[in-house]
């Protein structure tokens, strides 16, 4: 039986970088760091009532091919909350693209990338 999602994995081309800005932007916390050959090459991290958690994995080549698509879309409470993430991101000078109408109606703030250019969508019903 599959109950639920376990971790996303994604790819980047500068692990501290990448780190540092699901931190500072999103409030992510490194849970976990993966030592290979003496070198961190990967990191679980997680925020608080937030899941499934993400990792983060050295390899550049993915993470440039991965530019521009949208695999992420974190849930947020509400619609309010969505809008208030657009102005917490607008005064931390975080570019992203707004917020906009959902498919269900929900607001979806759009355009937010990360230092790779991969989209991370906030989303509320």
């Amino acid at each position: 039986m599959i109950e639920g999602i376990h971790h996303v994995k994604l790819p980047v081309s500068d692990l501290a970088r990448s780190r540092s800005w699901y931190e500072q932007t999103l409030g992510f916390r490194v849970t976990i760091e993966f030592v290979e050959d003496g070198e961190v090459k990967g990191v679980a991290i997680t925020r608080e009532g937030c899941g499934p958690a993400l990792a983060l994995r050295h390899d550049p080549g993915r993470a440039k091919a991965m530019a521009g698509f949208d695999p992420i879309a974190l849930l947020v409470g509400d619609r309010d909350d969505v809008h208030a993430w657009a102005a917490a991101l607008d005064q931390a000078g975080q570019p992203h693209g707004g917020v906009v109408v959902g498919h269900q109606g929900g607001a979806v703030l759009v355009g937010l990338l990360d230092p790779d250019g991969i989209e991370i969508r906030l989303y509320a019903d």
